[in-house]
């Protein structure tokens, strides 16, 4: 049976997974060129789902908390992972992104006194290089807005990760993750009424069905999970979790779509899930540590 932190580690997992799919669900059942659309569609519904279910409101501090964490890890986070994706090919976007997991383990040492080992960033530097390499075109270009939307992108995420284990939780994650989505998503409407508009026709079955995966799968869900995965597991190790997205994305459109996946991508999934292991897998050290206590009691 699997021990407890590596349930935890695998139930975390889901939502990275899950929002690997969100390329595939949205190219193929939503409606085209409405990406402020499809976010306030993922967020705010989802939000107000949780909050109907959870019954519970924030208090006192975590009023303005729970503004604060859901500008960071969804309001803000999306706007510019959608500008990004307008202005870079996904291969860049996502190649730019993968620097995520760097910037919270450099965050999560300095505020959270997480230990930034070697092998943390060693994994990080591998995990940007097999995205790189799993998902860069020959012909991607490169444009100074874009890249600087995707960085800004990861680290709004990075420091809402890093915040989100720094307060704790004073609430279950599904209430928690309502609020944060709540907030996110009202902070996009406005953005969404101004820059993009309500759309001129009504949604099809299909667009309506894209939007309940993603608004309970692909956010309710995943974002649960996600919150309650950062409570329970250093944050720093945690986030490279979020490597795993880009890796089912291109998987689901060779699966799906009938996608290309040649002997170089294989090579940059490798060293993908190289890195993820070398982050998760205790050293020699750290094992005997664990160890020890269990030896003393048995003595």
């Amino acid at each position: 049976m699997l021990s407890n932190r590596n349930f935890v580690i695998a139930a975390t997992a889901v939502a990275p997974i899950t929002w690997g799919s969100t390329y595939f669900v949205t190219s193929q059942f939503l409606p085209s060129g409405t990406p402020l659309l499809d976010a306030v569609a993922r967020a705010l519904p989802a939000g107000l789902i949780l909050l109907a279910i959870t019954r519970r409101l924030p208090h006192g501090a975590w009023w303005w908390k729970s503004a604060v964490l859901g500008v960071l890890n969804i309001g803000a986070f999306f706007a510019l992972l959608f500008l990004a994706a307008y202005r870079l090919p996904g291969g860049v976007a996502a190649t730019v992104g993968a620097v995520q997991p760097l910037i919270v383990a450099v965050l999560a040492s300095r505020f959270l006194g997480e230990r930034l080992a070697r092998r943390q960033i060693l994994a990080g530097a591998a995990g940007v290089a097999g995205v790189g390499i799993l998902v860069l075109q020959s012909q991607a270009r490169l444009d100074a807005i874009g890249v600087l939307a995707a960085l800004a992108g990861a680290t709004s995420m990075a420091a809402g990760v890093v915040l989100s284990k720094k307060w704790g939780q004073p609430a279950s994650p599904l209430a928690l993750t309502a609020w944060q989505l709540v907030s996110g998503g009202i902070l996009l409407l406005p953005v969404l009424l101004l820059v993009e508009g309500l759309p001129t026709q009504p949604p099809s079955l299909t667009n309506i069905a894209g939007f309940t995966y993603l608004a309970l799968v692909g956010t309710a869900l995943a974002y649960s999970l996600w919150f309650r995965g950062i409570s329970r597991l250093p944050v720093g190790a945690t986030s490279f979790l979020g490597l795993l997205s880009p890796l089912v994305a291109v998987l689901l459109g060779w699966a799906f779509l009938g996608q290309s996946l040649s002997w170089g991508q294989l090579l940059g999934a490798a060293i993908v899930m190289a890195a993820l292991v070398s982050v998760f897998v205790p050293e020699r050290g750290e094992r005997a540590q664990k160890e020890a206590p269990k030896a003393a009691v048995a003595h």
